[in-house]
């Protein structure tokens, strides 16, 4: 299983590509940005380990474009900016989990794990419908209606965990760790945010609304 990593700090690299080769990955690395997309785009990787900062280009844009070439590997994302704008940011480019410097290397291993064996799990074809929304898992389309509807990845993420678990209360907690992997303080507002995003999208135009909120406990999608 190849994974690429994009970093310029070389003590971080030296931590996390011997580490990961322990564990019998293959690793290529790129100390800046405008190296690691160009990777990212010439071979096939099972995970991308992402720092934010990064010469030439950074990896909120190194992100981006991976994302807008229509490419699906689970990306993680490093930083020392750990304030909800910041997560937010990464994640509205396209990246599936956000870890913050300095981290253990296990902390690490079990995000690895984690994001490969998700996304192993959702490389099978077959659609997702509910009411009148249907979303394609091959295409990655998501339809309502007639409409066409346009999301991020990780509000992609977030849609799919719903509908498998339609008519499941899902608490922020259990929406961290699920569709985010991320463990930080409950006070976060990052889900709240991201579920809002999918209602503008999903809901605001229809009569039917799909997204519930269960006060107190989470949310719920049902019909």
């Amino acid at each position: 299983m190849n994974i690429l990593v994009v970093e310029d700090e070389p003590n971080v690299v030296a931590f996390v590509k011997k580490g990961l080769q322990e564990q019998s990955y293959e690793v290529d690395v790129a100390y800046d940005g405008q190296t690691g997309l160009s990777l990212a785009l010439q071979k096939d990787y099972a995970l991308i380990v992402l720092d934010v900062i990064l010469p030439n280009k950074n990896g909120i844009e190194v992100c981006s474009a991976i994302r807008k070439q229509n490419i699906h590997v689970p990306i993680l994302m490093l930083t020392a900016l750990g304030t909800t704008d910041d997560v937010v940011k990464g994640l509205d480019a396209g990246a599936d989990d956000y870890l913050t410097k300095p981290f253990k290397f296990k902390e690490l291993m079990a995000r690895v794990r984690a994001l490969t064996r998700r996304s192993n799990l959702t490389q099978h074809s077959g659609k997702l419908t509910v009411a009148d929304l249907e979303v394609n898992l091959d295409t990655k389309v998501v339809t309502r209606g007639a409409k066409e509807i346009h999301l991020t990845a990780k509000e992609f993420s977030l849609l799919e965990y719903f509908i498998r678990n339609k008519g499941k209360v899902l608490s922020r907690l259990d929406l961290l760790e699920n569709v985010w992997e991320l463990n930080f303080d409950l006070s976060s507002n990052v889900v709240d945010v991201y579920v809002n995003y999918l209602r503008n999208k999903v809901d605001k135009d229809f009569e039917t609304k799909l997204i519930h909120t269960v006060i107190g406990m989470g949310y719920v999608l049902k019909v």
